[in-house]
């Protein structure tokens, strides 16, 4: 069996990572967000913080993730189907807040949707609670970003 291996993402596993993500249902991509350019502009603003697990030459779990200076934000995170309940999801999370808190960061937040039952308890079980004070609210700046 092949090592599993967690590694900063770069544009070169875009393609892989692409794969992945639209294998995964409710993920929310974006057109323009999640396109390779805009992927490309997002790990150049966040090149320490976006992670991918390997195993042999296959990618098999992500994780996205960038900060403002001030919080961390986690993006996109999903693991191939036939390497989930095997602890690389919680290690990409970990990866993750450990990059964190080498960039300074001490509060990390993320969006799930309300009805992924297994994400919301998923991100539970990692400590993270779920805000009763808060409404989420969004603008479109770009109609062609669908």
């Amino acid at each position: 069996m092949s090592p599993t291996i967690y590694t900063i993402m770069t544009i070169d596993d875009y393609d892989d990572v692409f794969a992945l993500w639209n294998s995964n249902p409710g993920m929310g991509m974006r057109s323009l967000d999640d396109s390779r350019k805009g992927i490309d502009t997002f790990l150049k603003r966040n090149p320490r913080t976006c992670f991918v697990c390997r195993r042999g030459p296959s990618i098999c779990g992500v994780i996205l993730c960038g900060h403002d200076g001030r919080r961390g934000y986690i993006y996109h995170m999903a693991v191939h189907s036939g390497f989930q309940r095997k602890g690389i999801g919680r290690r990409l999370v970990e990866e993750v807040i450990e990059a964190l808190k080498r960039e300074g960061i001490n509060k990390a937040a993320l969006v799930v949707y309300a009805d992924n039952e297994r994400g919301n308890r998923f991100w539970e079980s990692l400590g993270f609670s779920q805000r009763e004070d808060l409404i989420y609210r969004d603008r479109v700046l770009n109609r062609d970003n669908t």
